[in-house]
């Protein structure tokens, strides 16, 4: 009930124009900003932010907006950014994360990584479509935002993504499961420009996208 109730919050559209923007941006978010990226108030705004905290859909602090320290710097304003914590709802109730869990567990404990890697791949390569290309960088970017990676670009050009779909599995699992979502977003670039490659941080995805160099102009 926990998780419908929290889902539930986002069908008021200020709320849910407020929980994407702070959920997009990666970082802390102040008041004023999220307000104006909704286009409300900053007090309405605050009022749905802590109504989504309270539903654990995001995460609150306290930081000093300004960057500075020290006497004259201000007090510290109240911040906010996307929680850890996954909600899903599934009526009747479905339990896929256990499921996966085990098969996970046996995968690994029969040493089938190369066998889970090729199936991953192959199921890359499906969600290519019938054109049977991704289109380059723009469309894995687009199949990236489809999946919930909530991919990114940075300034050089590199997709990284915010958050990794597999991410309970990948806690307990890291190197069966980082290693077939890899081969996942190789099959799914497989033939084209793009470029996937392992570039594990703290807080993001372990793959990262690019354009090949060898098809840079």
């Amino acid at each position: 009930m926990e998780d419908i109730d929290a889902i539930a919050l986002l069908q008021d559209p200020v709320r849910r124009r407020l929980y994407e923007f702070v959920a997009a941006q990666g970082r802390d978010v102040g008041r004023n900003e999220a307000a104006e990226a909704a286009g409300v108030a900053r007090t309405l705004a605050a009022f749905h932010l802590d109504k989504l905290v309270g539903a654990g859909l995001l995460e609150a602090g306290s930081r000093r907006l300004s960057g500075r320290s020290g006497p004259g710097a201000g007090r510290p304003a109240k911040v906010y950014r996307a929680s850890a914590a996954e909600r899903a709802v599934s009526v009747p109730a479905r339990d896929y994360r256990t499921a996966a869990g085990v098969l996970a567990e046996a995968a690994e404990m029969a040493g089938l990584d190369m066998e889970v890697q090729d199936a991953a791949r192959r199921e890359g390569r499906a969600l290519r479509g019938p054109s049977g290309s991704c289109g380059g960088l723009d469309g894995v970017e687009a199949v990236l935002t489809a999946r919930g990676y909530r991919p990114v670009r940075d300034e050089g050009g590199v997709v990284r993504m915010r958050n990794c779909p597999f991410r309970v599995v990948a806690e307990r699992f890291p190197p069966l499961v980082c290693g077939l979502n890899l081969a996942l977003l190789e099959g799914l670039a497989e033939g084209s420009e793009v470029r996937v490659r392992m570039d594990p941080r703290p807080g993001w995805c372990c793959v990262a996208a690019e354009k090949s160099k060898n098809n840079e102009d």
